[in-house]
């Protein structure tokens, strides 16, 4: 029995290839979408290898595209009319020190991170609006959850996705479609490379993968902190003092 339409958004993360490769196995209907078109094959013929239904590719840059409504109605035509789960994955992480100086490169950090994943979060909500069911996870970060010296330019862009997202659940809420903004914690992959990964603090993309397809398959809170000891520690983050918190180096 096939997993349903899904459509991810920024395929070619470590975790989006773990979520395309969970619904292939289970037969789903794919439409991935990504930048890079020879990579972008070899995951859909992965994908049909592995057992999805079939695997539609759409090579873009997606924080370029000049109108994500006309394009998302394509996919959503090309998957049939109707989508069961959108997921939104792309972004950047980008060098604070240098998004400082450099204008240019604060602009591209805002607008691949917030700006146009805000176009295609609204213009997901437009389809599932419209047919009254399925739902949208767009990946986010506890970044957003206070701005601290090291990414506040990157957290504040997620932070925005974040209340954007919730806006669209409660928009859908009235239906039976729904929304979700995810909240990642630190995971294990090419984007944090150059970080060092001590602790128990960190998530592997499988196990990331294997909660996001879970939280697509019924109903949770339009906010939800992946892993869930996130919630406790962006919580304990959030109350310290300010004349304490600035004389941290977080």
């Amino acid at each position: 029995m096939s997993a349903g339409k899904i459509v991810i958004l920024g395929t070619l993360s470590a975790i989006a290839e773990a979520t395309a490769r969970l619904y292939a196995r289970d037969g789903a209907e794919l439409l991935i979408a990504a930048r890079n078109g020879e990579r972008l094959s070899r995951l859909a013929a992965d994908l049909q290898a592995r057992g999805a239904a079939r695997c539609e590719t759409r090579v873009l840059d997606l924080a370029e595209v000049e109108d994500p409504f006309a394009a998302f109605q394509e996919m959503t035509a090309a998957l049939g009319g109707e989508v069961d789960a959108v997921f939104l994955f792309y972004g950047i992480l980008g060098d604070q020190t240098t998004a400082e100086k450099s204008l240019a490169d604060a602009r591209h950090g805002i607008r691949v991170n917030f700006a146009s994943a805000a176009e295609w979060c609204l213009a997901a909500a437009n389809q599932l609006e419209a047919q009254n069911k399925g739902v949208l996870v767009a990946v986010s970060s506890v970044a957003g959850d206070r701005g601290r010296q090291s990414n506040y330019i990157y957290g504040a862009a997620k932070g925005g996705l974040s209340v954007l997202v919730q806006g669209i659940a409660h928009r859908l809420a009235k239906g039976r479609a729904r929304a979700v903004a995810v909240k990642l914690g630190f995971v294990d992959t090419p984007m944090t490379a150059h970080v060092e990964k001590k602790g128990v603090l960190w998530s592997k993309p499988g196990d990331v993968a294997a909660r996001l397809v879970a939280i697509a398959a019924k109903p949770s809170a339009p906010v939800v902190y992946v892993p869930g000891f996130w919630r406790l520690i962006m919580a304990v983050v959030r109350t310290i003092p300010a004349p304490i918190f600035h004389k941290t180096k977080l």
